[in-house]
């Protein structure tokens, strides 16, 4: 982890020092862009008595330097800017090391108590496994990354394929920074590929009109005709004015049109700049990974790149964007502008609108990668878990839960050969059986995904996962605990008698009823679960459970997490052990809080 740590020290470094040479070159630039200013007033002052030739040459030689120090500033803005962005990235990534994750995205929303395990295993949310993960920066990108948290793969070659993608990109780290940093200087929205979506959906008007076509040569034409006819008084200056007035009309008489095909776009100039840019960076680099290739290769159309394409598109949105502008108002009367651009997006849109969906597919997927590469990159010490091929296995050394501060984590195995197979953990409060089941969830999931796992060694086979570790009952649907608890337990009851593969994790079943029920129920549920061949953990308080081992012994194994009272003292050491619990501390606390036993 020290490399992690230097190579984000040094980035901050580096970059802190770019920032400052970059304001006092621009500082610079200001200063002496204010002093062509003032020279210019001044030799406008002193040489007002001159040739109009001199004044306009002494303008001229002020107005050249001043606008090329002014592109100069931008330029320089845009580079601070950019120092700026990647410096607060590596300062946040430098709190995520120590379990900071505030400045990234949690996705609350995405948390459901109906789904099959997300909400259990503190999926989505603040201080989640998805806010230590996600670094995407685009609207589609995070909807693709939550997905893949969401319904994680099952199937072998896809997770294989994924792990050499994160692999490849975790090395990227130059690549994955210039994306976020890009991504973060003009973040999109929801609504951007909607509105890509509607263009491409808006009927043509003016590239089906061949009067148009001809019109936007013929009036520039005549124009060049009517200035060469005034200056060598060929023309007079009324029929100059008459066609003036004809050209603005003509400008002007297809607004409607223009207008709704301007409202399609609108205000997408620089956000598909910034996407053009993003594409740019992934069809420069060679992978060797098939999913990071397949994106590569998304990207290029005919011979041109997505790039290149979607900022012609950017060019002509942002001419349309200055319209109503002085200049844009000229341009429009003397060489039908509006009408030009209108149909170069037209054409844009007949050539390339369906190609759009494909490509903003592959960013957002390209996006997602760039999360679990860095997950990756950040945990050098995770590794690639195996894959299966036959139901079940689940195999693993000292797994630890990625969201337990290192210095502090204990680490446990879990063996599971075959199915059906169920480890029965028992034990007390507060030993260790909740998060023991969380850890196994967090990096089966990881697992399935494609990512790296928090442990020593893995093997797993990726069966569908459902957990019931927080059931809770809802005054909105009028139902108790206990019935949400039962509604738990029957869809994993149906979707096992549907011939479903799952890995199950259960923590206290029955907590809703009285000690009896739950005895009866409990043991009657793992009979049930074992006749169905499933796999799975289940924490319990209930001893009794553990006397299944001597009626399944090869379908049941018991383990343990023990609190261990030496004088007087309770201590815990959250290591997993063979066995049913012997030491149950509730009595024991009660007593220590002054509580009457």
């Amino acid at each position: 982890m020290e490399k992690i740590y230097q190579y984000y020290q040094e980035n901050i470094e580096a970059y802190s020092r770019q920032v400052e040479s970059l304001k006092r070159k621009i500082h610079l630039l200001g200063s002496i862009r204010l002093f062509i200013a003032a020279g210019m007033i001044a030799l406008i002052w002193l040489l007002k008595a001159q040739d109009w030739t001199i004044l306009s040459g002494a303008i001229f030689g002020c107005i050249v330097p001043f606008i090329a120090l002014m592109v100069w500033h931008t330029k320089l803005s845009a580079r601070k800017s950019y120092a700026e962005v990647l410096v607060e990235l590596c300062r946040n990534e430098l709190k995520g090391l120590d379990y900071d994750f505030e400045a990234f995205d949690g996705a609350s929303e995405k948390s459901s108590a109906d789904h099959s395990f997300s909400l259990d295993l503190d999926i989505f949310g603040e201080q989640s496994l998805f806010q230590s993960v996600n670094r995407t920066v685009t609207y589609l990108g995070k909807e693709m990354l939550s997905d893949w948290f969401i319904h994680p793969l099952t199937d072998k070659k896809e997770i294989l394929e994924r792990q050499e993608a994160i692999r490849e990109l975790s090395s990227f780290s130059y690549l994955r920074q210039h994306f976020y940093v890009t991504g973060m200087l003009q973040p999109g929205g929801r609504n951007d590929l909607r509105l890509l979506t509607s263009l491409a959906e808006t009927k043509p008007y003016f590239i089906k009109r061949i009067l148009w076509k001809l019109l936007i040569w013929l009036i520039p034409g005549i124009w060049v005709l009517i200035f060469t006819g005034y200056l060598l008084n060929l023309i007079p200056g009324v029929f100059a004015g008459l066609f003036f007035a004809f050209s603005f009309v003509l400008s002007y008489i297809r607004s409607k049109q223009i207008v709704d095909l301007h409202n399609s776009v609108n205000k997408m100039e620089k956000i598909l700049y910034t996407y053009a840019d993003q594409m740019k960076s992934i069809e420069g680099e060679n992978f060797h990974s098939r999913q990071l290739a397949d994106i590569s290769n998304q990207l290029v159309e005919n011979g041109k790149t997505a790039s290149q394409i979607i900022k012609q598109l950017s060019m002509y949105i942002g001419a349309l964007d200055q319209r109503f502008s002085a200049i844009g108002v000229v341009l429009n009367i003397f060489t039908l502008r509006d009408t030009r651009m209108a149909m170069k997006i037209e054409k844009w849109n007949e050539t390339y609108a369906h190609d759009t969906i494909h490509w903003f597919n592959a960013l957002a997927k390209f996006d997602a990668f760039c999360s679990l590469g860095g997950f990756a990159f950040n945990h050098p010490d995770y590794i690639y878990p195996e894959i299966a091929d036959t139901y079940f296995k689940m195999e693993g050394k000292a797994l630890g839960h990625p969201l337990l501060r290192r210095d502090i984590c204990v680490k446990n195995n879990i063996a599971i050969e075959k199915s059906p197979w169920f480890l029965i953990i028992t034990g007390a409060n507060m030993a260790g059986k909740s998060t023991y089941l969380r850890t196994i969830g967090v990096n089966y999931l990881l697992a399935c995904i494609g990512a790296p796992v928090c442990a020593d060694s893995l093997t797993v086979y990726p069966a569908k996962m459902v957990t019931s570790l927080r059931t809770a009952d809802s005054l909105m649907s009028n139902e108790s605990y206990f019935f949400a608890e039962l509604k738990r337990l029957k869809m994993i009851i149906n979707r096992l008698q549907q011939g479903e593969k799952l890995f199950i994790i259960l923590d206290e079943i029955l907590k809703g009823t009285n000690s009896i029920d739950k005895q009866k129920g409990s043991l009657a549920l793992m009979k049930q679960l074992v006749a169905y061949q499933a796999c799975g953990i289940i924490a319990t308080h209930d001893l009794a459970l553990g006397e299944l081992e001597q009626e399944f012994p090869n379908q049941i194994k018991n383990y343990r997490f023990e609190a261990d009272i030496t004088n007087n003292e309770l201590t815990f050491s959250y290591q997993l052990r063979e066995g049913v619990a012997q030491n149950m501390n509730a009595c024991f606390l009660m007593k220590k809080m002054g509580i009457t036993i």
